[in-house]
C-alpha cells in the first residue's frame, strides 16, 4: 500500500515564504511548555505547519503529538496572528516571511508525559508564565499575549509586522 503523501500549507517563491500554522498553548502548575531553537536559544511555540486538507484544530492536536508525544485535546481558539517578519535562520534565513497563525489552548490531562525534546531534537522546556516577558519568545509579541489567552476571554488578533524594526 502506497503512503499518502501530505503537504503544509504553504507557499515558497522567489525571496518570499508563506505559511499556514499552528501554535499549542501547553499550560501546567503555572509553566509552559515551548521548544529552545537550535538556531538562535529563543523559545517558540509547539505547533507547525497546517496540512491540505486539515483543520487547524486536528492539525495542532497533531504537531503536540508529533513534537512531544502528549496526545493533548484543542480547547479553544485563542490567538490569532498574521504574522511578517524577515527569516533569521535555516531554511527561511533572509526570506520575506508571512504566516497566518491559529494558537490553540490546549487540554493538559494530569498524568500526561511530555518528551524532553521534540521530533528534530530541540530541547522542551517548561517556561514560568510570570517569566515570560524575560525571556526570547519568538514571536515577541506573544510575551504580552499570552498571559492573557491563558487567563481566558475574546479571542485576540494580533497583526505583527517586524520586518522594519
Amino acid at each position: 500500500m502506497t503512503e499518502k503523501k501530505v503537504y503544509d500549507c504553504g507557499i515558497a517563491e522567489d525571496n518570499y515564504w508563506f505559511r499556514y500554522r499552528t501554535g499549542a498553548i501547553l499550560v501546567r502548575d503555572n509553566k509552559m511548555l515551548f521548544v529552545k531553537s537550535m538556531y538562535g536559544g529563543y523559545y517558540y511555540m509547539i505547533g507547525g505547519g497546517v496540512h491540505m486538507g486539515e483543520t487547524s484544530k486536528s492539525g495542532v492536536e497533531r504537531e503536540v503529538l508529533e513534537e512531544t508525544g502528549a496526545s493533548c485535546t484543542a480547547k479553544n481558539l485563542a490567538i490569532t496572528c498574521e504574522n511578517f517578519f524577515i527569516g533569521s535562520d535555516g531554511a527561511i534565513d533572509g526570506k520575506q516571511c508571512h504566516t497566518i497563525e491559529y494558537y490553540y489552548i490546549m487540554d493538559v490531562p494530569k498524568d500526561t508525559e511530555f518528551r524532553d525534546s521534540n521530533d528534530e531534537g530541540e530541547k522542551l522546556v517548561w517556561v514560568s508564565i510570570d517569566e515570560l516577558a524575560s525571556n526570547d519568545i519568538r514571536p515577541a509579541f506573544l510575551k504580552d499575549k499570552l498571559k492573557t489567552a491563558i487567563e481566558g476571554g475574546q479571542l485576540i488578533h494580533v497583526i505583527n509586522d517586524e520586518r522594519n524594526p
